[in-house]
């Protein structure tokens, strides 16, 4: 069988260290990457030939990064683009997904995150309407975020940058607990249905962040989960991976037992299908 074509990756940044970072994460990969120093200059290429992805700064001279993306989606409506950026802000954040971004992260970055990302960008399937922006500011964040299990994967370092009040640790800690209650409305909410969605408010008080998750299914009882760690008795940690296996569940059930342990307060309404998770700004506040 003959090998697969390799992906066309264009890296844009007007800092030549970004360039060779990235060269060393993604050799001894199937990659063919172009180098590209201005927006213009960049989008001059574009013009003239097509990549499966792009990875672009923001600042950057003669075209900033999420003009680039503006103007290449016009020209090249299927190439991917993660954007990349030192000085992460909540416009930032809110223009790329406005405009499409497949993904995004901020410098300084490892390695590995570098060639997590561009995998997970070019494996991803058709990301066409994903995440969906209803409404933006600063302030609030509504979206409407596709069934779909790399989503998760995809909005946690957007949301990570809006988050810039916490702590290194402390975003780290909220992504994790958003993520096992997104995956949470995505399996079992939606039944990992692609053609449903996930409604994600996110909110930025003076002393608190809101994420709020409605999900499409009927609830349920947070207090009747026998296939979760949270409905386990002390003694027994791992009770719930009986009920899941019966049930033919995944590997897990810790998801909700987590995201207690690493959120202030985590509130579910009356039929079970919302969920509010809060993080104070300064613990003296709760």
């Amino acid at each position: 069988m003959a090998d697969a074509d390799p992906n066309r990756i264009l890296i844009v940044d007007d800092d030549p260290d970004i360039h060779q970072l990235l060269a060393t994460a993604l050799r001894n990969r199937n990659y063919l990457i172009e180098h590209k120093y201005d927006g213009l200059d960049a989008l001059s290429l574009l013009r003239a030939r097509s990549f499966d992805l792009v990875l672009t700064d923001v600042r950057m001279p003669g075209l900033n990064g999420l003009e680039l993306l503006r103007k290449m989606h016009e020209i090249r409506a299927a190439t991917r683009v993660l954007v990349m950026t030192a000085e992460g802000t909540p416009a930032t954040v809110i223009g790329s997904l406005r405009d499409q971004a497949f993904g995004y992260f901020t410098k300084p970055f490892s390695l590995d995150t570098a060639a997590e990302t561009v995998a997970l960008a070019l494996s991803a399937g058709a990301p066409e309407d994903d995440i969906e922006v209803v409404s933006a500011t600063p302030q609030w964040l509504t979206l409407n975020l596709r069934c779909k299990f790399e989503v998760a994967d995809r909005i946690i370092p957007f949301l990570r940058e809006l988050s810039i009040e916490l702590s290194i640790q402390d975003r780290e800690n909220v992504g994790t607990a958003f993520r096992e209650l997104l995956m949470n409305a995505i399996e079992h909410g939606a039944g990992g249905d692609p053609s449903k969605a996930v409604r994600l408010d996110y909110m930025r008080t003076a002393k608190s962040i809101l994420y709020k998750l409605l999900d499409p299914g009927e609830g349920f009882s947070p207090s009747n989960l026998p296939h979760a760690a949270i409905s386990n008795a002390p003694d027994a940690p791992y009770q719930h991976f009986e009920a899941r296996e019966r049930l033919g569940l995944r590997p897990g059930g810790f998801g909700i037992l987590v995201s207690k342990s690493l959120a202030d307060e985590l509130i579910y309404n009356e039929k079970g299908n919302e969920v509010l998770l809060i993080k104070y700004l300064s613990s003296s506040e709760h």
